[in-house]
């Protein structure tokens, strides 16, 4: 006997979030709604007015407001950034950047390249040890010939 497969949903903040949209600023029924995994990808792929509005005016979550100002949301946060920002209250900062924020995006760019460079270093110890271990195995079978 087949069972039939259950639908996965998920709750309308955590669908919100895979949107990049402010739950709150979401139409009601979208707020009050659990959302398939179908659905979701539906919203995504053919996005209604409603979603293509607020993804570009906003209001916007941390991470989206981050994210356009280059930094990171700690870095909203040490910045007393606490409510959700408009597309153009974003454009106003970036247009005429407050100390914090140059400081956060000077920060989040040595993170950035902090990153980067451990990223290299470890590739460079990978490919360094697979290196190590070809030479060894092609000694171990120079060595078995020997033998």
């Amino acid at each position: 006997m087949m069972s039939e497969k259950k639908t996965q949903t998920m709750k309308p903040a955590t669908a919100a979030q895979k949107l990049g949209i402010l739950l709150e600023a979401a139409p009601e029924d979208f707020q009050n709604t659990l959302i398939s995994r179908t659905e979701l990808t539906e919203l995504d792929t053919n996005p209604p007015e409603w979603l293509v509005e607020l993804r570009a005016n906003g209001p916007h979550p941390k991470q989206v407001v981050a994210a356009k100002l280059g930094v990171s949301i700690s870095g909203l946060t040490r910045g007393k950034v606490t409510e959700p920002l408009t597309s153009a209250e974003i454009l106003a900062l970036l247009q005429q950047p407050p100390a914090w924020l140059v400081t956060e995006r000077a920060t989040q760019f040595e993170v950035r390249e902090e990153q980067i460079r451990v990223k290299d270093r470890d590739a460079e110890r990978a490919r360094k040890a697979a290196h190590a271990a070809r030479f060894a195995a092609q000694n171990e079978k120079a060595a078995a010939k020997k033998r």
